[in-house]
């Protein structure tokens, strides 16, 4: 059995899934660009990710918005699982079943600050009997680690090409992406929520709200949504701004 590695992409973005890779694959049998994804032109990404199913095995994994929205875990603990997952799928495309034994052996990008603390938690995770070392970079340093980069980059970029045919240009995802927090805008403006693909605990997207909500009063409000004067003591203020007279005994 060759050495498995596993890395992950779309951890970052305000939209879709995150996915992770698990390859087991003879590195000699790899191309010599094979790397980290993110210096890779998508359509050689395409073309490696192709070669790299072709001499080895592989596992995917992918770890929804409604996960990532979930407010009983965080990212730290969602990229374990997906690391976990990919390579649970992996021990189903290679032959003979790991064991504590003969587990599978190989290398994870680490997803913590604390390296030895990630590859333990991602052992636990497992379904699968597993010898994981986990490294900083690591998709830099070992090619399967590399290749199993560019198949997640790919399963994501994959991702994003469908979202693209629901909604129309939702650029890269990212929150940084001026196209995609266009989107977003022009989505909330349209309908008053986020759309199913949107990952609503990011600050993006409550910012995206926030800022839809201040237009909104904004437009009804008389005085265009400005603060009201300094109320007096003759005087309430409602939640959204406006006065009310404070009502007394001599009104009756």
């Amino acid at each position: 059995m060759h050495e498995f590695g596993v890395d992950e992409a779309g951890k970052g973005p305000v939209l879709g899934s995150m996915f992770a890779a698990a390859v087991a694959v003879d590195p000699a049998d790899l191309p010599g660009d094979v790397g980290d994804s993110k210096g890779i032109a998508p359509e050689r990404r395409r073309e490696l990710a192709a070669t790299v199913r072709d001499v080895g095995s592989v596992g995917v994994a992918e770890v929804t918005v409604e996960r990532i929205d979930d407010e009983e875990t965080d990212m730290n603990s969602l990229t374990v699982a997906a690391h976990a997952e990919a390579v649970d799928a992996l021990a189903e495309a290679v032959d003979g079943t790991p064991t504590d034994d003969d587990p599978l052996a190989g290398y994870v990008d680490a997803g913590d600050t604390n390296a030895v603390r990630f590859e333990r938690r991602v052992e636990d995770a497992a379904g699968t009997a597993i010898d994981a070392r986990a490294e900083h970079g690591a998709d830099e340093t070992y090619a399967v680690v590399g290749a199993a980069s560019i198949v997640a980059k790919v399963a994501r970029d994959a991702h994003v090409e469908t979202l693209a045919e629901q909604y129309g240009d939702v650029g890269s995802g990212y929150p940084g992406d001026d196209t995609t927090r266009e989107f977003l805008e022009g989505y909330v403006a349209d309908h008053e929520e986020l759309p199913d693909c949107a990952r609503a605990s990011w600050q993006t997207c409550t910012d995206v709200l926030a800022a839809q909500s201040q237009s909104s009063l904004g437009e009804f409000e008389p005085d265009g949504g400005r603060a009201v004067e300094e109320a007096t003591d003759e005087t309430e203020v409602r939640s959204d701004g406006s006065g009310l007279r404070r009502t007394t005994l001599d009104d009756f």
